[in-house]
């Protein structure tokens, strides 16, 4: 028998490679249609500045816009916010700005802002926000050089530039908090969602 109870699948509003997996491996079929809107004008409408607000928004308005055209279906939304030394950071722009961000957080500690929303007919169902506590270690420019050579275009595809289950894993000396928030989805938070409105198997 399958753990999954719906008669669709679950609708994913990410391109991520690391949420199609957790969510995959975890049982759950899924659509990708990823959403295609401009996260810094979508930021800008968030309520507070506060971090976790602001993910909290972008991971809600991803899955309402997908949601437009799936009505009826269950549309995942899910964002993350890096914030650091009062500072939010997004996803670099390119290499330079990798190298940039991954220089300012060497040997220091940062927080990671993890949201997921639930959206059926343009109704928000279901909404959390993981916080995660990185420490990066002290790391050498020539290192730092090598691992964006090895992790190539994929620095730019995720805040903070750096896939905790790859590459990135060499960069840090300590995690605190969910591992699967830190890979971008809280997924223990959705699973019992899902189990208590009747989706999966309880």
């Amino acid at each position: 028998m399958p753990l999954w109870l719906a008669a669709d699948a679950l609708v994913l509003a990410s391109k991520s490679k690391a949420r199609s997996m957790l969510l995959v491996a975890a049982g759950i079929p899924i659509e990708v249609h990823a959403a295609d809107l401009d996260e810094r004008a979508v930021e800008a409408g968030a309520p507070t500045n506060e971090p976790g607000a602001v993910a909290a928004h972008l991971a809600g308005e991803k899955a309402r816009f997908v949601g437009r055209d799936n009505p009826g279906r269950l549309v995942l939304g899910a964002d993350q916010v890096l914030a650091f030394d009062g500072r939010r950071f997004a996803k670099p722009r390119d290499r330079a700005a990798a190298r940039a961000q991954l220089r300012a957080l060497s040997g220091r500690s940062h927080s990671l802002h993890s949201a997921v929303a639930c959206v059926q007919n343009g109704a928000l169902v279901f909404a959390h926000v993981s916080v995660a506590r990185l420490t990066m270690r002290a790391f050498s420019d020539q290192f730092l050089e090598g691992y964006l050579d090895a992790a190539g275009g994929a620095v730019t595809e995720i805040v903070g530039s750096y896939q905790l289950e790859g590459l990135g894993g060499q960069l840090f000396e300590r995690v605190e908090g969910d591992y699967f928030a830190v890979l971008g989805l809280p997924l223990l938070e959705l699973l019992d969602f899902l189990r208590r409105h009747g989706y999966l198997l309880s």
